[in-house]
């Protein structure tokens, strides 16, 4: 199972990022817990710049941008491929 956070303050970019996550685990049927980080703190650990952050199996893979569904379905698909 993938672990993906989504990283940033809860807003709108925030949203529209985790919605295009969802929306390609659905597609994929694949199992995925998927965490919202909140704490600046915690984010911090992940040595970003700027939100939203999208961490895919402890590894940021996008950060300061909303990503495309290609490229999030791209990221999934490396991801599976590793585990």
């Amino acid at each position: 199972m993938l672990t993906i956070k989504i990283l940033g303050s809860g807003c709108a970019n925030c949203k529209r990022v985790e919605q295009i996550t969802r929306k390609v685990i659905d597609d994929f049927g694949v199992s995925a817990e998927i965490q919202k980080v909140t704490d600046f703190n915690k984010i911090s650990e992940y040595s970003i710049l700027a939100t939203p952050g999208l961490v895919i199996d402890e590894q940021v893979v996008c950060s300061g941008r909303i990503p495309s569904p290609g490229e999030v379905t791209t990221w999934v698909t490396n991801a599976l491929e590793k585990a």
